[in-house]
């Protein structure tokens, strides 16, 4: 025992190195002062989690009775001569015979008293911390600096209370989704995942857990979307003229609803319900209302909605969505492809929007998510089939402005956001940018994956939504390597430092950055390149 520890009021509860003791306690956090040789002597040691002993970020534990309580330590400064350690305390365990950590949890119970032995962790003490105990999870890497204890996510805390994953372009953040989804298909054959892929990215990376759909097999029925919808798609003005294109539209496509046989029998039927209409059917019943007008100068509002559904109608680029073929009732059919009802061991569908016109891209979404809403709504008391909605580049879909076009799918997350979980929908947002998404949509997620984030704003827009208990771990995030990601909330048991598994090449989504110094070498073969792309930017078709 080293003269530090002789000198202290309180002797250490196991045979770990003591490198410091408690000066003071206020609330969930403390200080230390810590022994420079007592580190340093730490450093030398052959297990890699007792060497970073003292360094910011790592891990300590307090003896106080028969309890072991974690801390992490957030700051380092000199003072006195000495060094002073602002730690964060974490969770406790109770202390084994062998001076082990066993029956860990989050909080706690039994603060220590100034005086307090401070010791690193051992490797075999992270197993304990991070083990989740019989409690479903899936692996998703290792806990930093170690090699061999395993991090894991708690499935059912992650996906009942929403998760977030977080991180600038280029640190693995794609790579990162489909190890994290893989987990779970693996974990979940039977499961329900839709996953909105804006880049067409993740098609080849679940080929054989997944159905991809894209505009050449998605076939998404028009007369699914409600009335705001209808509104995005179809209004092309703005102030007091979309006003009133927008009432003309609320009435000619009630109208076009109740003429529907599936409208027989229906008392509630209102401008939002899901019945099946013909295009045709609305458009002549905007030109009977136009012939009711005694001055042919207001019937503006009704040639602009006349024109608009007929450009869509011959546009081939909208027929995934707008095709006559869709004019029945197909929508068991399109909830059971798209939500994997039943999967038969392919629980993931793959909604690839990037051949979808942007001008409806946020519209198709909209559609998208309000099913899975919908559908877990109305299917409260009769079938549980709990599904996860996972949006990437999310920023495109809850922005931050509550203005302008989108505003349907913005809306409908938010509400899932706020209310999902207590209907079975859990949603997943992954996101390079999240200062842009809406304020307190991040705050909904229980669980928060930070990869590195090279942006102040974006830094400070995840450390105001980030847990108790964190802070320190969030001050990394700017130097995490890539693969490396902070993991805080429901999901794990304390906020965590984790280097992500490396995922087999076929699993990967296509999302590697061109590599200009190779490619800048090759010649030869332009002429064909120039024309096979040219033929396929014309026809639309990749």
């Amino acid at each position: 025992m080293n003269d530090f520890v002789a000198h202290s009021s309180f002797a250490p509860t196991n045979d770990s190195i003591a490198i410091g003791s408690i000066e003071a306690v206020s609330g969930s956090v403390a200080t230390a002062r810590i022994d420079a040789a007592a580190i340093a002597a730490a450093g030398r040691h052959p297990d890699a989690v007792t060497a970073m002993a003292g360094e910011v970020g790592s891990l300590v534990r307090i003896g106080v009775g028969s309890q072991i309580v974690v801390a992490a330590i957030q700051g380092l400064r000199a003072a006195d001569g000495g060094i002073v350690a602002d730690i964060d305390f974490l969770g406790e365990g109770k202390a084994a015979p062998d001076g082990g950590i066993v029956a860990f949890r989050r909080g706690v119970t039994r603060f220590p008293l100034p005086g307090h032995i401070v010791s690193p962790v051992s490797t075999v003490d992270m197993g304990a911390i991070f083990g989740t105990a019989g409690v479903p999870d899936i692996r998703v890497g290792t806990v930093y600096p170690t090699d061999a204890v395993p991090a894991a996510l708690q499935v059912d805390a992650l996906l009942g209370k929403h998760f977030a994953l977080l991180g600038s372009t280029g640190t693995g953040k794609s790579t990162a989704t489909a190890l994290i989804l893989h987990r779970i298909c693996q974990m979940a054959p039977a499961g329900h995942v839709v996953m909105i892929d804006p880049h067409g990215e993740y098609g080849a990376a679940f080929g054989d857990v997944g159905a991809t759909f894209d505009v050449s097999n998605l076939a998404m029925p028009y007369w699914l979307m409600n009335f705001e919808e209808h509104c995005e798609v179809l209004l092309t003005t703005s102030g007091a003229e979309r006003q009133m294109d927008a009432d003309i539209l609320a009435k000619c496509l009630l109208a076009a609803r109740q003429k529907s046989r599936m409208a027989e029998g229906l008392t509630r039927l209102t401008v939002d319900s899901p019945i099946p209409y013909v295009l045709s059917e609305l458009t002549a019943i905007i030109s009977a209302e136009m012939g009711k007008l005694d001055k042919a100068n207001n019937s503006a509002p009704y040639l602009r909605l006349r024109t608009k559904i007929d450009e869509i109608r011959n546009d081939p680029r909208y027929t995934f969505m707008f095709s006559g073929m869709l004019v029945g009732d197909a929508m068991k059919a399109f909830i059971t492809r798209i939500f994997r009802l039943p999967g038969d061991g392919r629980p993931i569908s793959v909604i690839d929007v990037s051949g979808v016109p942007s001008e409806i891209t946020s519209v198709v979404v909209s559609v998208l998510a309000r099913m899975v809403f919908d559908y877990a709504l109305w299917a409260r008391g009769v079938a549980e089939h709990p599904v996860l909605l996972v949006c990437e580049e999310a920023h495109r879909y809850i922005p931050a402005a509550d203005t302008g076009r989108g505003q349907a799918v913005r809306k409908v997350l938010e509400r899932i956001a706020k209310e999902g979980r207590k209907y079975g929908v859990s949603l997943g947002l992954i996101t390079q940018r999240p200062s842009d998404l809406a304020e307190g949509v991040l705050s909904q997620c229980g669980t928060i994956i930070a990869m590195r984030l090279n942006n102040d704003r974006d830094q400070a827009f995840v450390k105001a939504a980030m847990p108790e208990g964190s802070r320190g771990f969030l001050e990394s995030i700017p130097a995490l390597r890539n693969r490396e990601a902070i993991v805080c909330g429901e999901g794990v048991a304390i906020p965590i430092r984790l280097r992500f598994d490396d995922l087999e090449e076929a699993l990967r989504p296509a999302s590697n950055d061109p590599v200009f110094s190779e490619l800048w070498r090759r010649t030869g073969g332009e002429d064909e390149a120039v024309e096979a792309v040219v033929n396929r930017w014309r026809s639309q078709r990749r």
